[in-house]
């Protein structure tokens, strides 16, 4: 690995600055992410996306290959990510890893036109996925295709990976722990950065960072007893609410960039219709955090939240099942003076025109894995769109473009 980056007079296919993003086609970019979004691939169903994207690199002779996704413990999913590399001339030059999921929520039945049709109307193309994170796929992979053409010193990675959107993020997690991107200096994950930044941003945007997040996981025990004389038992559901109360209101981290850390309770369940006192509940909180907060600070915070209560039930405060203890969305910040950063900048102002804002994402994905577990200086730069996750979802397809532009450039100018 290597700290080195390109200057903005490296050279591309063609001659200088801007020519590797004069190759990335409008028109080919749009059709290329319409095609992708007729394709349903919520998470774990990310098959046919794969296979599609798998045959779109190799038709253009990038070499890809399947790399191979299996958790069998808790999910028994079995999926791809697609990989491919460009190498360059020089192998002490640095190398960009590219990063976009494949896969989407699952399809929301309130859309009101098919979730998938793909369709352009005043610069957006709808679509379940077309903002998160189908454009943003859709710009790598032409960002890439164009890289191919252009003389390089360092390495480009494209992983195109499965389960961002599911629990646990499993496709980036077997890249970082198949050792995928280990000899990676920095990397771009083409997220929305925009609609889901702290502060308001405008693209052209660079996102340097992210905030973590724990889940908790509470099971609080009381005591049965029949329904008509509720004082013989000790209600868990009531404790539960009085548990989610206090951790809602628990001081929480702050830091200079990534703004507040935040508590929010996501799911009680517990009792039944039976006349009886319910002996168990179940609480889910989620704890988004700031660097300082880790696993053992998060957990004492919260126990001593709910000790200051002194309920009759006993509590014991867990965490979320994970497949590994390494499974963790960490925060983390990229220094706005790395070499890839005034890569894309310089880029953005090459390509757009303008400066570009800065901002940091407010909630998790595979960037912390990449940010956090794999020690990357990671770059969030994305299209952005609206009602993200929701029925009429869409993306504007400019941005879209724009992405595929100031990518290439940016990883063209980092590698050299």
């Amino acid at each position: 690995m290597t700290d080195g980056a390109a200057t903005d007079e490296g050279s591309a296919v063609g001659g200088g600055a801007g020519a590797v993003a004069d190759a990335v086609d409008a028109d080919e970019t749009i059709d290329l992410l319409q095609e992708m979004v007729r394709i349903p691939s919520p998470y774990f169903e990310e098959h046919d996306l794969a296979e599609f994207v798998y045959e779109w690199l190799d038709a253009r002779d990038l070499d890809p290959e399947y790399h191979h996704v299996s958790e069998p413990d808790i999910t028994e999913y079995e999926g791809d990510n697609v990989v491919a590399r460009l190498e360059g001339s020089d192998p002490d030059a640095a190398t960009v890893l590219l990063n976009a999921h494949m896969d989407t929520v699952k399809l929301v039945e309130d859309w009101e036109e098919d979730p998938c049709s793909g369709r352009i109307e005043d610069g957006k193309l709808y679509g379940q996925g077309a903002c998160d994170m189908k454009g943003g796929l859709a710009a790598v992979m032409v960002a890439f295709d164009a890289l191919a053409d252009a003389d390089l010193a360092g390495d480009v990675v494209l992983t195109a990976v499965v389960d961002e959107e599911g629990p646990y993020g499993l496709g980036t997690d077997r890249l970082i722990r198949d050792g995928r991107v280990e000899d990676c200096d920095a990397a771009v994950v083409t997220e929305p950065g925009p609609i889901l930044a702290q502060e308001d941003v405008d693209n052209p945007a660079l996102l340097l960072g992210a905030r973590g997040r724990f889940l908790y996981d509470v099971e609080v025990r009381g005591r049965a007893a029949h329904g008509s004389q509720p004082n013989e038992g000790v209600n868990a559901v009531v404790d539960a609410g009085r548990v989610a109360e206090a951790l809602s209101e628990m001081d929480v981290g702050s830091h200079p960039k990534l703004g507040d850390g935040s508590v929010c309770p996501l799911m009680l369940e517990g009792g039944s219709q039976t006349l009886s006192v319910p002996e168990r509940a179940r609480l889910m909180v989620d704890r988004h955090v700031v660097p300082g907060e880790d696993e053992d600070l998060v957990r004492e915070q919260a126990e001593a939240a709910i000790a200051s209560l002194d309920v009759e039930s006993e509590v014991e405060v867990g965490f979320r099942e994970a497949p590994d203890p390494g499974i963790v969305y960490g925060p983390y910040v990229t220094d706005p003076d790395h070499a890839l950063v005034g890569a894309l900048a310089d880029a953005t102002r090459s390509v757009a025109g303008a400066d570009p804002e800065y901002g940091y994402f407010a909630s998790v994905g595979d960037f912390n894995y990449l940010g956090h577990r794999a020690e990357l200086p990671t770059v969030i730069v994305g299209p952005d769109g609206e009602n993200i996750h929701g029925a009429g979802e869409f993306v504007y397809t400019d941005e879209v473009v724009e992405t595929a532009r100031i990518v290439a450039e940016g990883a063209r100018r980092f590698v050299g």
